[in-house]
Order: C-alpha cells, then sequence, then structure tokens
C-alpha cells in the first residue's frame, strides 16, 4: 500500500477507535453517573439513547459536508467536535445538562464512521478494500476494550470526570489529518456539485440503499441491544465491580479476533461476492447470540427450575448448535 493509504486507513482506524471509547465510558458509569446527579439509573439508560438517537442526523450532516465539500476537512470538524463535546461532559453539573451534551455528542458519533471509512475505503487499493474494511471495524471494539481499560484504571483512582476528560483526546487527531492525510482522489474525480445531484445519486441506487439501511438497522439492534448494557447485567448478576472491567476486555479481545475473521471473510467477499461474505457472518452472529441468549435465560430460571420436577430444565429447551448448521 502507499504512504497515502497507510495515512487514510490508519486516520479512519483511530477516529472510529476513539469514538467508540468516548461513547463506552458511560456504560461503566450508570451507577456513579445517577449517584452523581441524584437520578434513577434508567435516566443514565437515557442518555445512551439520546446518543443514539443523533448519530443518524450526524451522519447526514457530516455525510453532506464530507460529499460537498471533501473527506479530510469534514473528518477534522467531526473529531474536534465529538472530542469537545466529550470534553464538556466531564464538567457536567446536572442530569439535563449531561443528557443535552450526551445527545450532542450523538451528532458526532453519527458522522465519524461514514466519513472516515469513505476516506479509508477510497484511498485503499481496490483488491485490499474487504481485508482493510474488516480492520477498520476492529477500531470499535478497541474503543470498547480501551473504555474498560480505563474504567479499571482511571475511575477508582482519578474519579468519573476524568473519564471524559481523556476522551477530549482525539482532537489531536485532526493534527494528524492535516499534516499526513491527503484528500481522497475519488472524491475529487466524483463529486457531487449541489444537493440534489446528491439525492439523483441516491435515487439511482435506491434498492441498494433501502436494503443497506436495514441491514444496518438489524446490525445496530443486534450489537446495541446487548453491549450496551452487558456491564450493568453483570454486576446486577453480583459480579465484582473490579471483574466486570476484565470481562469486558475479554470479550473485546474476542471482537478484535472476530474483527479478523471478518477481515477474512472479506477477502473471501473480494473473490466469491459481498453478499454470500455478508449472508455467513450474519448467520454466524445470528447462532452466538440466540445461543447465548438461551443459555443467560436459563441460567436466570435455574432457581426456579427445581420447584417445579414436571417442568422441563431451562437448558433443555435450547436448541442445539446443530440446529443451526443448515442452511436456511
Amino acid at each position: 500500500m502507499k504512504s497515502a493509504s497507510r495515512h487514510a486507513v490508519l486516520a479512519g482506524f483511530l477516529g472510529w477507535t476513539l469514538d467508540a471509547f468516548d461513547f463506552f465510558v458511560v456504560v461503566f458509569l450508570l451507577d456513579v453517573l445517577a449517584a452523581q446527579f441524584g437520578v434513577p439509573k434508567r435516566h443514565i439508560v437515557n442518555t445512551l439513547t439520546a446518543t443514539l438517537l443523533f448519530r443518524p442526523i450526524g451522519a447526514l450532516i457530516f455525510g453532506f459536508l464530507a460529499d460537498r465539500y471533501g473527506r479530510r476537512i469534514p473528518l477534522m470538524a467531526n473529531v474536534i467536535y465529538f472530542s469537545l463535546i466529550e470534553l464538556l461532559s466531564g464538567f457536567s453539573q446536572t442530569y439535563t445538562q449531561f443528557l443535552i451534551l450526551r445527545a450532542l455528542f450523538g451528532i458526532g458519533m453519527g458522522g465519524e464512521w461514514g466519513v472516515g471509512a469513505s476516506l479509508a475505503m477510497e484511498q485503499a487499493p481496490r483488491k485490499w478494500r474487504g481485508v482493510l474494511s474488516g480492520i477498520l471495524q476492529s477500531g470499535y471494539s478497541i474503543g470498547y476494550l480501551l473504555a474498560a481499560v480505563a474504567s479499571r484504571a482511571v475511575l477508582p483512582t482519578l474519579g468519573w470526570r476524568w473519564m471524559f476528560w481523556l476522551g477530549a483526546l482525539p482532537a489531536l487527531l485532526a493534527l494528524y489529518i492535516r499534516t499526513k492525510v491527503p484528500e481522497s482522489e475519488a472524491w475529487r474525480e466524483h463529486r457531487a456539485g449541489t444537493f440534489g445531484e446528491m439525492l439523483g445519486a441516491v435515487r439511482g441506487h435506491a434498492k441498494g440503499f433501502a436494503y443497506l439501511v436495514l441491514l444496518m438497522t438489524f446490525m445496530m439492534f443486534l450489537s446495541h441491544g446487548t453491549q450496551d448494557l452487558y456491564p450493568d447485567f453483570l454486576k446486577e448478576r453480583h459480579v465484582s465491580a473490579t471483574t466486570i472491567p476484565w470481562i469486558a476486555i475479554l470479550y473485546n479481545v474476542g471482537a478484535v479476533i472476530g474483527a479478523g475473521r471478518g477481515a477474512a471473510v472479506g477477502t473471501g467477499g473480494s473473490r466469491t461476492g459481498g453478499r454470500a461474505a455478508t449472508r455467513a457472518t450474519g448467520r454466524s452472529g445470528a447462532v452466538r447470540d440466540q445461543l447465548s441468549a438461551c443459555r443467560n435465560r436459563a441460567a436466570a430460571e435455574s432457581s426456579d427450575a427445581a420447584a417445579a420436577s414436571n417442568r422441563p430444565s431451562p437448558s433443555s429447551r435450547c436448541p442445539s448448535r446443530s440446529f443451526f448448521r443448515a442452511d436456511s
């Protein structure tokens, strides 16, 4: 890969990693923030929802800017924006202030992936795009992993505010992008002149666009529906507060390994087609989550199973792995 391609991919990877870090610090602070602001824990969970609700707005805003003015400048603006909001989150004095800031953070979070991924993939050699897309996506898991490390190392010693203040460091990434990352040549050649031209391009690929929106909707439902509250779920299951970050580190290491597998699938996708690769990955994810949910339900019901001897054990109602092996 050329130097420009390496810098573009690294910028996209680091931006996505640091963006994820800034989001996931909150999942380790639900009880701390609830006590700090004097509100029920569900109110802090609502700030996660606010962040996710505002992500599409950020995607539209920064996506428009990236198509109109290039990839570099909107990406730098995005990184500075979400870093500033993260810094201000650490100065919150009331729940209302924190809620507003987390909603505004969602705009930055929503804008980073589209712009960063476009810059990286447009600079990457065509034959390596499948591999590099898997590596790029692993930044999200690494950001979650770093948030777990911070909750273990920073929170007990410096307090919750420093968790957010550290999240301002990604602003330095803007300097790297400014000095090392060139503008996308693909954008220069195919830049959209007006908003109407952008809409026309979308209409020209309406079916594919709708399919990808639906696909990502279900993917986000799958991921954020499980991972965001999993540390709190562990706490409710009486797992030690000092152990939870280590568990989060462990499953995010697994996620990074999975991204490596995704890179391999991406390589296969370059040869066999993206849809086949997507189906293979989606099927394996569905198997994993179905089995995981069933086993967790079985564990939760185990204390009641002895009281009803005529009822089948919870684990017996869980399908075996062989159930999922047949192609749909």
